[in-house]
């Protein structure tokens, strides 16, 4: 399971939430507090960086927010980031630096490394992306089972109990999801891994991989 592991998935020092999720071993451990992080971050911010229009939502003074996005509380948008046309925020969401949350995306209960994209119609809730991931188009997170059980971690024929019903999915640095792709609930995607477009992913996906359309092949990248 070491693959699964914070340490393994994330450079933390591209969030604000490094020093919490050093904390953990693994990442659905940290998804309880995001919400009390962000209320704890937000009031060390400092003023003349960060705007702070409703309580408990900070923004960085170059931000892009556009008139039409929802920013629900609490929540923390980094510097650089554009938050576009329709947005949803639902709250619970720290977004780093230089991100895009794009048209008609909807986040919650989400810590967003810098740099990354979600940036057309997007799902993401209950999940981790790491600095410099992106969602293609149209993918989403489900962070629900249908049966509406608690989420179990599968990797390399092992199994953990998370005792948690709400875990979307974890996706390491530099990770591409592509367009129209599901990641089911619990899925751990290794650092510089590819998802092909359409893809119906569960489990573990391993670094420097690529995850080939409905099939599940996995194979291992040669550049």
């Amino acid at each position: 399971m070491d693959g699964t592991k914070i340490v393994n998935l994330f450079d933390l020092s591209h969030s604000l939430a490094g020093d919490y999720l050093s904390g953990f071993v693994y990442p659905w451990e940290a998804l309880k507090g995001i919400g009390e992080l962000i209320v704890k971050l937000g009031k060390s911010l400092s003023p003349d960086e960060y705007d702070n229009p409703l309580e408990n939502v900070w923004i960085h003074k170059t931000a892009k927010v556009f008139p039409s996005a929802y920013l629900g509380a609490p929540c923390i948008i980094g510097a650089g980031t554009e938050v576009r046309h329709c947005a949803f925020i639902r709250g619970n969401a720290l977004v780093g630096n230089n991100c895009v949350v794009g048209n008609s995306v909807e986040l919650k209960n989400v810590i967003i490394f810098d740099n990354v994209q979600t940036p057309h119609y997007n799902y993401v809730g209950d999940s981790i992306l790491g600095y410099k991931s992106h969602m293609g188009a149209g993918s989403i997170t489900s962070n629900v089972k249908s049966d509406k059980t608690n989420v179990c971690i599968k990797c390399n024929g092992e199994t953990i109990e998370t005792g948690i019903k709400k875990i979307g999915a974890m996706l390491g640095d530099f990770v591409e999801v592509g367009c129209n792709s599901v990641l089911n609930p619990g899925t751990v995607i290794g650092r510089h891994s590819s998802i092909y477009p359409t893809s119906c992913v569960r489990g573990f996906v391993p670094p420097n991989s690529i995850y080939k359309t409905n099939c599940g092949e996995i194979t291992e990248r040669n550049n």
